[in-house]
């Protein structure tokens, strides 16, 4: 996705999340990849989200798992033009190593998420299922995540 397309993203999903959940929002987000396939969503490593140790606060590693796993879905949810509400049902973390720079969290789930949408429109029942979301520091080593984490996400069509 080009740089212009990424900022109307950003700027998008930060218009949200001021909106309707001010927590992910002071925590600036950044849209850095988006594709029907993926979307990476960067949380920089700073006042706002850095603990005593100097490394990424866990509660701000979550919200990044929240924004990518989350944004994933809404992005579908808003192409089909229909009302599904969607939550998150449960949420699993493993903590591998202390995040010591900004943390990109991918989710490449975005055609599982899809599918997921349309089967919640179709069936207009309450549909679940796992997103995978892996956070990495590029700056540090990009292969080893800093975590993974396993959200279930569950829709419903409305109206």
């Amino acid at each position: 996705m080009p740089a212009p397309a990424l900022l109307r993203e950003t700027l998008a999903l930060r218009a949200f999340t001021l909106a309707k959940i001010p927590l992910l929002h002071w925590l600036r987000p950044v849209v850095v990849g988006l594709d029907d396939d993926r979307c990476v969503i960067r949380i920089p490593l700073g006042r706002r989200s850095r603990n005593h140790l100097g490394s990424m606060y866990f509660g701000a590693l979550c919200a990044g798992a929240d924004m990518a796993g989350g944004y994933a879905a809404m992005r579908h949810i808003q192409r089909s033009g229909r009302k599904v509400a969607f939550v998150f049902k449960d949420f699993r973390a493993d903590f591998r190593r202390r995040a010591e720079g900004d943390v990109h969290f991918v989710c490449d789930q975005g055609r599982a998420m899809a599918a997921l949408v349309e089967r919640a429109i179709a069936t207009g029942d309450r549909v679940e299922d796992s997103v995978r979301v892996v956070a990495v520091v590029p700056d540090g080593a990009a292969d080893d995540p800093v975590a993974e984490f396993l959200l279930t996400i569950s829709l419903r069509a409305r109206g």
